[in-house]
């Protein structure tokens, strides 16, 4: 999976960047969403011009409100620009005044107040948007991708990717800001951007095991997302999971871009910056109150960066904290790690039967990773039929890096090549 290069982080294009959602959150919160495309395409308008006058000019004292300025003024042309066509297309009186068009909406003055950034990540992350929607009109308006840079992603035709976003901004158009408690609001965009963190670290699908820039995305949008609700722990759980998982992205693939598993990683390649910095969170909201998913999750991916070997994993402490997170609800794949969790603590006959309840469900039962799982645990017992179900699991796999590690797990066993791997996490 490749996507196009995203702008530089630093000098005018990462000021940029940081100021678009910005400006396009205030100018919707200001003209209300019926005018979402239009504002867009003024704020881009604003960032051309920003572009071409700033570096010679100077940055403006301040950046953003000269961007919602010009913007603004970019939205009234095009509007005037469309009355006018319209006057001339129909001798009737339009239905609706001019300076309606652009009057502020009396429901943009939302929950949110006066934080235009978190206002538009709300209407990004609505809930009546379908999850494949959500991801791409966030990393559209908020991330600032082009649609051609999504597509690519996601592996799909641009025009595909372009319906779809426009389809994103209709809804939106016509629903507005979901109702219901703030929390619940802020669990839609933390679910949309930790979907995006997965994506990015494991590919669904393509010749790439990971889409860093994604992964990159992603944590850039949730540091946003906890400068807009800094007390808000779950936020900060979220953010330090996506850095201490991402801290092994330098470690998960070889030479050839194959897939290295958790135990064979060379943990000297992990990023010590990522997990002090994730680690530090952690520690920071963990003793106040209940903790949620998120930080519990991260608590779990701190005990493995923290461990200076694969035999050093605490595993017990581990599983216990699976058992925490299995109050939250039925989650297949937390289930999944638990029982490797199970498996290290008790031994992997423990890790199979924890497997049977999954095995049971038609939702979860044909999926790749519970038949890598339990080739996993198979092999563990020295079980011949480990090498079958590895290459089941290897004809289920949707990644070609995953599915070539699978099918070469059950080439070394047929052959009889011995194996120190003993753990099948990534």
């Amino acid at each position: 999976m490749s996507v196009g290069r995203l702008p530089d982080p630093g000098g005018f294009e990462g000021l940029l960047r940081d100021l678009a959602p910005q400006a396009l959150g205030t100018l919707v919160r200001r003209y209300g969403r019926g005018q979402f495309d239009a504002c867009e395409d003024a704020v881009q308008e604003a960032l051309l011009a920003a572009a071409t006058q700033w570096p010679a000019e100077g940055v403006p004292e301040n950046p953003r409100g000269w961007l919602v300025t010009v913007a603004g003024r970019r939205l009234a042309d095009a509007v005037r620009s469309e009355a006018a066509r319209r006057r001339r297309e129909d001798a009737l009186a339009l239905a609706t005044p001019q300076s309606a068009l652009l009057s502020p909406a009396p429901d943009a003055a939302s929950a949110c107040g006066r934080d235009d950034s978190l206002h538009l990540l709300f209407l990004c992350c609505h809930p009546e948007l379908s999850a494949p929607s959500r991801i791409a009109l966030t990393l559209r308006s908020v991330g600032g991708l082009s649609t051609a840079q999504i597509a690519a992603a996601f592996l799909v035709p641009e025009a595909t990717m372009a319906q779809r976003i426009s389809r994103a901004k209709q809804a939106v158009r016509a629903s507005g800001l979901p109702t219901g408690e703030l929390s619940e609001r802020l669990a839609e965009v933390r679910q949309v951007l930790y979907l995006i963190f997965n994506e990015g670290y494991t590919a669904s699908t393509g010749d790439d095991l990971t889409a860093p820039e994604l992964s990159t995305e992603a944590i850039r949008l949730t540091r946003l997302l906890l400068r807009l609700v800094p007390d808000d722990a779950e936020t900060a759980g979220l953010l330090a999971l996506m850095l201490l998982t991402d801290a092994r992205r330098p470690a998960r693939t070889g030479p050839g871009g194959e897939l290295v598993t958790l135990t064979e990683q060379d943990r000297s390649l992990w990023d010590p910056s990522l997990i002090e910095e994730g680690v530090a969170l952690i520690i920071r909201t963990l003793p106040h109150g209940r903790p949620g998913p998120y930080q519990l999750q991260a608590a779990i991916a701190a005990i493995h960066d923290e461990a200076p070997d694969a035999e050093s994993t605490d595993w017990p402490q581990i599983l216990a904290l699976y058992d925490l997170l299995a109050r939250y609800g039925e989650n297949p794949f937390i289930a999944l790690n638990r029982a490797v969790a199970l498996a290290m603590v008790e031994g992997p006959a423990a890790g199979l039967a924890a497997l049977a309840p999954l095995e049971a469900d038609k939702r979860f039962a044909r999926h790749h990773r519970l038949f890598a799982t339990r080739a996993h645990l198979l092999e563990l017992l020295g079980d011949p039929a480990a090498a079958e179900v590895h290459r089941e699991a290897a004809r289920r796999a949707t990644s070609a890096p995953e599915r070539r590690h699978l099918t070469e797990r059950a080439r070394r066993l047929e052959a009889g090549v011995p194996d120190d791997n003993t753990g099948g996490s990534t």
